[in-house]
């Protein structure tokens, strides 16, 4: 029965015609506070969800603010970890929830942040191979964030490290594998052919240009990665809605850097292969 609770979550956070995703992340108000974007999370939510996002993923004590009672599903992902900005130890992510409690909160997966190649991997990885079994135990779909983040690491980005921080994720039972893009479709192929599971991209910092977000979107999809884990660069932007629209375009409709472009300036109607479900918000 686990196993089936767990493909029914799956397809309440994932595109079940196409298999790939656009989470949304919202839960960077614990590491750095209430930054632009997340101030207003009911609105925040509200415009991330009309404009198709199959998840989002926030912290225990926001899912009431997520739970609309009306319009546009979207998935609840909720985070199991966490550090903050002010910490000697920013990179040492901690359990502040579980998977029992998620349950109990009415999340569809949970999350989990990992970084590798510091002093405190040892703890970290511990704290994954629990949550990976209580996920497991639950029927719930474990995303794990896994960054090469640490005084051993040269380059973050480097093929080799994030190569085997994706294999790391899945060998560890995660379902969706989150790790950062690695720069073009040859060498994110390479993390991707390198994992069974879904493996998604981090949107990293907050970018200035619209196109270069599209493309690295774009680029990620033509390597085989089963889409996207974008925060800043979605609830940051002048108009959440229409970025969600424009990267689910690419995503899940298979569209250009170009089309994904025009959607932005409002020169393309967007397609919604769920615009007719007309459900509540889960949490």
């Amino acid at each position: 029965m686990t196993i089936l609770g767990k493909r029914i979550r799956m397809e309440r956070i994932i595109n079940r015609n196409t298999g790939k995703t656009v989470i949304v992340p919202m839960d960077h108000g614990i590491s750095v506070g209430p930054i632009d974007g997340l101030k207003d999370m009911k609105q925040a939510i509200q415009k991330v969800a009309e404009g198709g996002a199959n998840a989002i993923v926030e912290h225990k004590g926001l899912v009431g603010e997520g739970h609309r009672g009306h319009g546009k599903d979207i998935g609840l992902i909720i985070h199991l970890s966490a550090s903050t900005s002010l910490s000697l130890y920013p990179n040492a992510k901690t359990l502040v929830c579980s998977v029992e409690e998620a349950v109990k909160l009415g999340a569809d997966a949970v999350s989990i942040h990992v970084n590798l190649g510091n002093g405190k991997e040892k703890e970290m990885l511990n704290d994954f191979g629990k949550v990976s079994y209580d996920a497991r135990t639950w029927g719930m779909p474990l995303l794990a964030m896994i960054y090469p983040r640490g005084e051993n690491i040269k380059d973050e980005y480097d093929v080799k490290v994030i190569k085997h921080a994706a294999r790391l994720g899945e060998e560890m039972g995660a379902d969706i594998i989150k790790v950062s893009y690695t720069g073009s479709v040859e060498t994110f192929n390479e993390v991707v052919s390198g994992c069974s599971v879904p493996v998604v991209i981090a949107g990293g910092p907050k970018m200035n240009s619209e196109r270069e977000i599209l493309e690295m979107v774009k680029g990620s999809i033509e390597a085989g990665g089963a889409g996207v884990s974008i925060g800043r660069n979605v609830f940051q932007y002048k108009d959440p809605k229409v970025m969600v629209q424009a990267i689910s375009h690419i995503v899940n409709e298979g569209g250009s850097v170009d089309e994904g472009m025009n959607i932005l300036k409002g020169n393309l109607a967007p397609i919604h292969p769920h615009e007719a479900k007309n459900v509540q918000i889960k949490g």
